[in-house]
């Protein structure tokens, strides 16, 4: 989405929209569904939009939240914006499912107990559903970079094309 020119932030750095940003959107012939789940100030007159707007989009009113930044980051940590089908994804067997040979399960069996360890089964649900959503609308991404390349794991999901274990390196880089 184009930053448009009266762009706000929030204290939590959520974009938060106005009215006019709205009409701007839908002006320039954005898809009316495109705007779901969009943040929105209190200038935008919901009571008007229906004889006006169809379908009507999932617009969120801005909330003001009563916690500090850093309570705010991480209760986003905890709801990841993805569809459900990802978020219910089981994600061990999808990537033991990827693996071509005995070495790959082997590294990926011990790379998924490590990710298990430390609760981040969720980021490579997301990681998933990014992957396949840039393959899906043709957006090219790197090769891969820094210590993330030593996660054989995240190689077979196409986050970087970097084969671990061709060029054996240690996960211990990436997960400390």
């Amino acid at each position: 989405m184009q930053t448009l020119k009266t762009m706000k932030q929030n204290k939590f750095s959520e974009l938060v929209f106005d009215e006019n940003d709205v009409c701007d959107l839908l002006m320039q012939g954005k898809p009316v569904d495109m705007l779901d789940h969009m943040i929105v100030d209190s200038t935008v007159n919901f009571s008007s939009w229906p004889n006006i707007i169809d379908p009507l989009p999932n617009l969120q009113q801005q909330t003001v939240h009563n916690c500090s930044v850093p309570e705010f980051h991480q209760l986003q940590q905890q709801n990841w914006h993805m569809p459900d089908e990802y978020k219910s994804l089981d994600i061990a067997a999808c990537v033991l499912a990827l693996c071509g040979n005995e070495a790959e399960l082997q590294r990926c069996g011990a790379e998924l107990l490590l990710y298990q360890e430390r609760g981040m089964f969720d980021l490579l649900r997301y990681l998933k559903y990014l992957v396949d959503t840039m393959k899906e609308n043709n957006i090219v991404w790197g090769v891969g970079r820094g210590s993330s390349v030593a996660s054989h794991v995240l190689y077979k999901l196409g986050v970087h094309r970097i084969d671990s274990l061709y060029y054996n390196l240690d996960i211990t880089e990436f997960l400390r």
